[in-house]
């Protein structure tokens, strides 16, 4: 009975009009890897390769708080965001954990509470520590005495942005070893008789409190990256539609772009970036910089809804320091390379979404709020696209659009990655199919007993394998692993995902 409903599936599959899953696949100009994402409304991260086969999944007890991504050793690293109230938002956070290959906790880190709390994104440094953006609330008198216009204060308080590094120091704990804050850093020149006093213009090291807008979350950070041969942090501030690189050895803002009307070098007509995610050098150098440009709020002489994925070359002179004209605003003028070259309503992401180049030159983008990751060249030529299947309640057949397909960005690792090398690569099946190529081996099926009610499996091994079982739902569709390790002899107790009603040995 089991084979003949998964043969209906199959068929009702095949006819059904193609919504999700693999579109586009040019393999002699895609560049050959697997793509790894974790759709923000659900608990597992998924690897596929390009052909849409899930090779891959790691389960959690927390939707993604927000990035993701896959270390040298072939752990996760993940963001996790658990159900508070504190400081509640997009791209709230909280949680970061280190997922072994075979699905156990290596490291559960929690960073929040009722004034501060980790958010969007993620990064591992060369010495094995991680970056995290953290917001901190601040009082409605503490902002005023830092030169806030009382104006600007819609809400009781305002939120500064937090840089911090840490360094395990057990399975749940972590030591911060050295952190920036933006509260650090301000200028205004507003009031005489405040702190922070002084000339905005002559100051673009440092951050003018009154522009942006009046709410708490007034600059947002969404993107954190770490150049080790310069020292300096990278950062996407949305609310400001401004990048900036922070010298953590001075601590000064040494470069930004985007909207030099934050340090009164330009106007409105100046503005290059408008809610940008994921800001990424391109190289070692630093002089090359890639933006995810979602384009709110562009100018009234240009189209409001394209987004654009923008690659500039900062100035460096000859010593390695960002050039600035004394009254200028920081170059260049324009990005070296966009795409799409003409703005258009196909490509467009109101928010989230990012864009990373591959080794092969070619760049690959997510659209986040629409769940579509799609590949290009140079020239703008798309040679892959893929619509994911996972919405609100899972993933969904194909024929069927999801609900809430949200992605927040997007990474895809070569066979060489490190992170791979030695690692069980099994094609599992398409999402939106289902399972395809599995063994359902009866010599099994006596080791195995789940309940549904509980969530939990009982894996009974007799003699010592690297196990891996997945779990399906109702209707066949790849819910995720819920083993995937080493077990010698003896019972283990595992938890599967929400939704399983068939346990299958892969």
């Amino acid at each position: 009975m089991k084979i003949a409903i998964l043969i209906v599936l199959t068929i009702g599959t095949l006819n059904a009009q193609q919504t999700v899953g693999v579109f586009t696949h040019d393999a002699s100009r895609s560049y050959n890897g697997y793509t790894l994402f974790a759709p923000v409304a659900t608990k597992i991260t998924y690897l596929i390769d390009n052909d849409g086969q899930v090779v891959k999944s790691w389960p959690s007890q927390y939707n993604p708080g927000q990035a993701v991504m896959l270390l040298n050793d072939g752990t996760l690293l993940r963001t996790g965001m658990p159900m508070i109230q504190a400081m509640g938002g997009g791209g709230a956070g909280g949680i970061v954990e280190k997922i072994a290959w075979d699905g156990s906790i290596l490291w559960r880190f929690e960073h929040y509470g009722s004034t501060f709390r980790s958010h969007h994104d993620v990064e591992i440094m060369p010495n094995g520590n991680i970056l995290l953006l953290v917001w901190e609330s601040h009082t409605r008198e503490e902002a005023l005495a830092q030169g806030r216009s009382a104006t600007r204060l819609a809400d009781n308080t305002l939120w500064s942005e937090r840089i911090i590094e840490v360094q395990q120091t057990g399975p749940t704990t972590g030591q911060v070893v050295w952190s920036w804050s933006s509260w650090d850093h301000m200028i205004q020149d507003f009031d005489p008789a405040r702190a922070n006093y002084g000339v905005v213009r002559e100051h673009p090291e440092r951050i003018d409190i009154n522009v942006g807008g009046n709410r708490s979350d007034w600059l947002h950070m969404n993107s954190v990256r770490y150049n080790a041969m310069r020292d300096e942090v990278l950062v996407s501030v949305h609310n400001l539609h401004e990048i900036w690189v922070i010298s953590r050895t001075t601590g000064d803002i040494v470069y930004r772009w985007g909207n030099p009307a934050n340090y009164q070098s330009g106007t409105r007509a100046d503005q290059r970036l408008f809610g940008q995610h994921d800001a990424r050098w391109l190289n070692d150098s630093a002089t090359r910089i890639s933006i995810f440009n979602n384009g709110q709020g562009r100018s009234a002489t240009q189209p409001r809804d394209y987004s654009t994925i923008e690659e500039i070359v900062p100035p460096i002179d000859a010593g390695g320091s960002y050039q600035k004209q004394e009254a200028d605003a920081y170059g260049p003028i324009d990005a070296v390379w966009r795409y799409p070259k003409v703005g258009t309503s196909s490509f467009f992401a109101t928010n989230i979404s990012g864009a990373t180049r591959l080794p092969n030159g070619n760049t690959l983008a997510c659209l986040g709020p629409q769940g579509i990751l799609t590949e290009v060249t140079e020239s703008g030529t798309e040679v892959w696209r893929y619509v994911s299947p996972v919405g609100q309640s899972g993933p969904v057949q194909q024929g069927t659009v999801p609900r809430n397909p949200m992605i927040f960005k997007v990474y895809r690792y070569g066979p060489d990655h490190p992170g791979l090398q030695g690692k069980p690569l099994t094609k599992q099946g398409r999402l939106e199919d289902g399972p395809l190529e599995v063994d359902e081996s009866p010599s099994l099926e006596p080791a195995l007993q789940l309940n549904i009610l509980s969530g939990e499996v009982q894996i009974r091994v007799l003699a010592t394998d690297y196990v891996r079982i997945g779990a399906f739902d109702l209707l066949g569709r790849f819910l995720g692993m819920v083993v995937d390790e080493g077990l010698t002899p003896g019972i283990y107790v595992r938890s599967a995902p929400r939704g399983t009603f068939l346990l299958v040995r892969l």
